[in-house]
């Protein structure tokens, strides 16, 4: 889970804009229009950033790609935010 953690978060384009959105979405379930008028970012990027954190099993979704669809952190991401913080602190991200 570290390198994949790390990946995501430093290792690849986008890595910052991943990073806010956790930060959103470890405090309470958020759509992707909600995160994208928060972070003010666009509705397809966000979507992007979504799906990739879903493929990885980081986020999840009761609805099949709904429209309106809830996003949260799954529990083996959950069980994983400790590491998820301290590369957050690493990356000296202030979200």
């Amino acid at each position: 889970m570290e390198s994949l953690l790390w990946w995501l978060f430093k290792g690849s384009k986008g890595g910052f804009n991943r990073v806010r959105i956790m930060d959103l979405l470890k405090t309470e379930p958020y759509n992707v229009y909600n995160l994208s008028e928060i972070l003010e970012l666009n509705y397809k990027t966000v979507r992007h950033h979504l799906k990739l954190l879903e493929e990885h099993n980081i986020i999840a979704t009761p609805v099949d790609n709904k429209y309106g669809a809830v996003y949260f952190l799954t529990e083996d991401m959950k069980d994983h935010i400790e590491l998820f913080e301290e590369i957050k602190e690493k990356l000296k991200v202030n979200s």
